[in-house]
C-alpha cells in the first residue's frame, strides 16, 4: 500500500498552497501547523530545495474519535499534506493516506475513523484537480 495520495496540479505553488487551504477547510480540516522546509533547510543547512511545505491538518471530530480508540494514535496526527514544486507551473499536493493508522495500531475502531478521514482528503484533493 502507498502511504501518499497525490496529485500533480498544472498550477503556481502560491496559489496552490492557498486551494489547498480552502478545499481542506471545505472538508472540515484546519491548518495547525505549517512547516517550510525550503526556508528551514536554507536557513540551518545551506541548502536549496524546491518550494516544499508540510500543513499539519486537522479535522477535530474524526481527531478525537480517533484518540478514543487509542490514546498513542496522536502521534499520527494531524494529517500531513505536503504542497511542492515539481518544475515550472506544476504543483504536486501529496496527503498522508490515514489508512496507515489502521496499520500502524490494533484498535479496530480506527477503520471506521481513517475510511471517514480518507474519504474527505480524497474530496479535497479532488476538488483542486477540477
Amino acid at each position: 500500500m502507498s502511504y501518499a495520495m497525490t496529485v500533480r496540479l498544472s498550477a503556481g505553488f502560491a496559489p496552490t498552497v492557498e486551494r489547498v487551504r480552502a478545499a481542506l477547510k471545505e472538508q472540515g480540516f484546519g491548518v495547525l501547523t505549517e512547516i517550510d522546509l525550503r526556508s528551514t533547510l536554507r536557513e540551518k543547512l545551506g541548502v536549496e530545495l524546491e518550494e516544499y511545505i508540510v500543513l499539519g491538518a486537522c479535522n477535530p471530530p474524526l481527531a478525537h474519535r480517533a484518540l478514543e480508540a487509542d490514546r498513542a494514535i496522536g502521534l499520527l496526527l494531524p494529517c500531513n499534506v505536503v504542497v511542492r514544486s515539481d518544475g515550472p507551473d506544476v504543483t504536486l499536493v501529496q496527503a498522508l493516506d490515514p489508512q496507515v493508522m489502521v496499520q500502524m495500531s490494533e484498535a479496530p475502531e480506527l477503520r471506521e475513523v481513517a475510511d471517514e478521514a480518507t474519504q474527505r482528503l480524497r474530496a479535497a484533493l479532488d476538488a483542486l484537480s477540477g
